[in-house]
């Protein structure tokens, strides 16, 4: 009699008689990327452009470098106004009248009173700043600290030790006014009273 809690008899083998599981295939290999035509122009653009980058810089570094270099070669030159010049006819000149026509170019002012000329440096004697003609108060009055002038150049007021500098001043041969900044006059030493710090008209 057969036995009912036998077990069926399976048609699959038994586990120590099957072989090894079956190696899963190999995935396929992924084929190379294709640049297209597109990418390819982009790729060399690039490039380019980064190659044109880099010479940029190059190239204006050098010439940075060169401007430097020429520069400390080649010192500054600064272009200053003649020490001579020419100034008109003195009756061009009014008298008691202080005329500032060279100013600004020369640093001059030219004054002319009952007995003639005579030529004020514009540069004050305490620092070296430049006074102003106040002609309603007759007076230079410098604006940095105050100092002021007289009409014929003394100090009267304010920081400056001594009075301004006169020029020489002479007739040229056409018979112009001739100012020579190179030769300087101090009243404070007795200058003013010399032959040429004064054109007597």
């Amino acid at each position: 009699m057969s036995n009912a809690a036998e077990k069926p008899v399976s048609a699959d083998l038994p586990a120590d008689k099957a072989g090894p599981p079956a190696a899963a295939p190999p995935p396929p290999k992924p084929r190379p990327k294709v640049q297209t035509v597109w990418e390819a122009k982009e790729l060399y653009r690039r490039d380019w452009l980064l190659l044109f980058a880099w010479i940029s810089f190059t190239v204006s570094s050098l010439v940075g470098v060169l401007f430097y270099v020429l520069r400390f070669l080649f010192p500054n030159v600064t272009y200053e106004p003649p020490l001579q010049f020419k100034a008109g006819l003195p009756q061009d000149f009014a008298t008691g009248r202080v005329d500032e026509r060279f100013k600004e170019t020369n640093g001059t002012w030219l004054v002319r009173d009952e007995k003639g000329l005579f030529a004020l440096s514009t540069t004050c004697t305490h620092l070296g700043c430049t006074p102003n003609w106040l002609d309603n108060e007759q007076k230079f009055k410098c604006p940095c600290h105050g100092s002021g002038f007289r009409k014929t150049g003394i100090n009267f007021e304010g920081p400056a030790p001594r009075p301004l500098e006169r020029y020489r001043i002479t007739t040229a041969e056409d018979g112009q006014v001739l100012v020579d900044k190179s030769t300087k006059f101090q009243g404070e030493k007795g200058e003013w009273s010399k032959q040429e710090s004064f054109l007597y008209l």
